[in-house]
């Protein structure tokens, strides 16, 4: 049996921190910035649930941490649709992004 020690210190150290001062972005740009850490905060809970999920043994918890990691990537669709809405640019740049996957894999 895997053992799962963890504190709240080394929980806080795994999760991304915002990588702007969202006080100092201008207005315009604010909404975007907003959805962008939010997309990574979502991420970073993913990849938390996910990770304690194949650490555990207990089925029934296994299950709840995977269910909550789905849950999350709702969020993250949620929080990217409203930024291809608000920021035209991303959307433009996701689509280029596409394409390009698609030629490597071709």
């Amino acid at each position: 049996m895997k053992e799962l020690f963890i504190n709240k210190k080394e929980v806080i150290s795994l999760l991304s921190k915002i990588p702007i001062n969202l006080e100092r972005v201008n207005k315009e740009n604010l909404d975007k910035e907003i959805l962008r850490a939010g997309i990574i905060a979502e991420l970073d809970a993913i990849n938390l649930y996910e990770q304690m999920a194949a650490m555990i043994e207990n089925a029934d918890i296994k299950r709840l941490l995977l269910d909550i990691a789905k849950e999350e990537k709702t969020h993250v669709g949620e929080f990217q649709a409203l930024l291809l809405i608000n920021d035209k640019e991303q959307e433009k740049e996701l689509e280029e992004g596409k394409k390009e996957v698609k030629e490597l894999s071709s």
